[in-house]
């Protein structure tokens, strides 16, 4: 099954990285984020990827055209036809495919997956994300959820977490207990979808997909919520680009499922 990943925002709100790079090209832990989303789902025996492409989408096609490049040695005998050798040859992200997709660079969500439908076949399935989320969601089980229902878009729900501090108190307004994080109560999309071919049926010319195509989706009663009490981060804000660091360099990165 392959995955659309979306890649082509511009970040606004992360400008301190972002002015230079497209926010899925941010470094966690020296690796762009869009190198863990792809490992994540690699691990999980998914290895087809679409990447939408827009916001200086040349350093996305300049990382992957020069992925085994960015290894620790190499070995290069000039000549007539020169020959390089990479000794550390990578095992991360083998036998991976990748199509790198030029969906424009002011494109909605919606207009981006329309743009990639040329990728797939009449009633094919396929996954989508987010390009700037992590998380430990079980791919299988996902895909297990959306086969069982007769619904056309499955996304992942999960409570994020407040980034206010949360506060109870009793009858008279006493603090009895104040967190600095909390949980919300409410569900949020964090993207991990599962899509029917159906669903480009939905998406009109630059539609917000989330906006404007889920809820045509919903009101067909046809979109599901898979619910994943696991691991999410979205890295919206400067802030969450240095936490989800510190995570990776404390060797507590909840998503990080794979081994080294």
């Amino acid at each position: 099954m392959k995955t659309i990943i979306l890649a082509g925002g511009f970040g606004s709100r992360m400008r301190e990285e972002t002015e230079y790079k497209p926010k899925p090209m941010v470094e966690i832990g020296n690796k762009p984020i869009l190198w863990h989303i792809m490992m994540n789902y690699n691990y999980q025996k998914h290895k087809d990827f679409i990447v939408c492409m827009g916001y200086k989408k040349e350093l996305i096609i300049e990382y992957f055209l020069n992925f085994n490049s960015l290894g620790d040695d190499i070995q290069v005998k000039l000549g007539n036809n020169n020959e390089v050798n990479f000794f550390d040859n990578k095992k991360e992200l083998k036998d991976v495919n990748v199509i790198l997709s030029d969906t424009g660079l002011k494109t909605n969500t919606g207009e981006r997956i329309r743009r990639v439908k040329k990728h797939f076949s009449e009633g094919e399935k396929f996954m989508m994300t987010y390009g700037d989320g992590l998380s430990d969601v079980n791919i299988d089980k996902l895909i297990s959820f959306h086969e069982s229902h007769e619904g056309i878009a499955t996304f992942t729900a999960t409570k994020p977490e407040s980034r206010f501090g949360v506060i109870q108190t009793d009858d008279n307004n006493l603090v009895t207990s104040f967190d600095e994080k909390g949980q919300i109560e409410n569900r949020i999309n964090c993207g991990f979808m599962i899509l029917d071919y159906e669903v480009f049926d939905y998406i009109e010319e630059n539609d917000n997909f989330e906006q404007q195509t889920l809820k045509k989706i919903a009101y067909d009663k046809k979109l599901y919520a898979f619910n994943h009490d696991g691991y999410f981060q979205p890295m919206d804000t400067y802030r969450e680009y240095k936490y989800l660091n510190s995570l990776w360099e404390e060797n507590k990165a909840p998503w990080k499922i794979w081994n080294d």
